[in-house]
C-alpha cells in the first residue's frame, strides 16, 4: 500500500532551534575557568536573516544578557543603521558570539572566547539559521573561524578586502571604543564600507517578515 508522506508542521523549525538553545544555555563546560560562572549570551530565531558574530560577552553584557547592551552595540547599531527595537529583533538579527559566556579578563583586556565554545555548539546553531543573507564577522576571532583560510594574514587586510566576501560576510573591526585609533587610521572604512553595510541591511529590512 502506498503511503503519503507527511508534511513537517511549520513550526518545526522553530521548536528545533528552541530545543537547541534550551541546552546551550544549560552549558557548563567552561564553569570552573569563568570567572562571574556560565551564562550563554546569544539570541537565535529561524526566521533571521543577518547573523552577527561578536567575540564574547563583557561584563555589562553578562549582567544584562543582552547582546551588545554596551557603548560597542551603540557604534554597531550606527554602522548598520538600525535603531534598537530593529537590532533586537529576533525574526531580524540574530546573535551568535565565538564565546557565549564572559571569559574572564587578561593583561591588556577581556581574555579570548573560550576554546570549548565553538566546537560545542557552532555547527549546530549554524544549520538551524537557514534564513541568514548576511554574517557581519566582528573581529579576528570571528574572522578566523568563519572565513579560515580565506582570511588574511591581519584583520586591517580582511576588512580592506571586504569586497571578496560580499555580499554574503562582511569582516568588521570591533566597535568597541577601544578601536578608535584604528578608526582614526583607516577612514576608509567609513567611507566606504558603512554607507555599503547599510545599503545592503536596508534592502534585508525591506523583504525580511515582520514579527509576529
Amino acid at each position: 500500500m502506498k503511503t503519503t508522506a507527511t508534511a513537517a508542521p511549520a513550526h518545526a523549525p522553530e521548536q528545533a532551534l528552541d530545543a537547541l538553545l534550551a541546552e546551550v544555555r544549560a552549558c557548563r563546560l567552561c564553569a570552573n575557568s569563568l570567572p562571574l560562572g556560565p551564562r550563554p549570551v546569544l539570541v537565535a530565531h529561524a526566521q533571521a536573516r543577518i547573523l552577527v558574530v561578536g567575540q564574547a560577552p563583557g561584563t555589562k553584557v553578562h549582567r544584562s544578557g543582552v547582546p551588545f547592551d554596551d557603548a560597542s552595540g551603540e557604534r554597531l547599531r550606527q554602522w548598520m543603521g538600525l535603531d534598537r527595537v530593529a537590532f533586537y529583533t529576533p525574526q531580524l538579527v540574530a546573535f551568535l558570539p565565538m564565546g557565549f559566556c564572559y571569559p574572564g579578563r587578561g593583561a591588556s583586556g577581556d581574555l579570548p572566547p573560550r576554546a570549548e565554545c565553538a566546537p560545542a555548539w557552532r555547527t549546530r546553531l549554524l544549520a538551524q539559521l537557514t534564513r541568514i543573507e548576511l554574517v557581519l564577522l566582528v573581529g579576528q576571532y570571528a574572522q578566523t573561524w568563519h572565513l579560515g583560510p580565506r582570511r588574511r594574514a591581519t584583520l586591517t587586510e580582511t576588512v580592506r578586502a571586504w569586497h571578496d566576501y560580499w555580499p554574503a560576510e562582511l569582516p568588521l573591526p570591533h566597535p568597541s571604543p577601544r578601536n578608535n585609533l584604528w578608526l582614526a587610521r583607516n577612514p576608509w572604512f567609513e567611507h566606504e564600507v558603512v554607507p555599503a553595510l547599510r545599503q545592503r541591511i536596508r534592502s534585508i529590512v525591506g523583504h525580511a517578515p515582520h514579527p509576529d
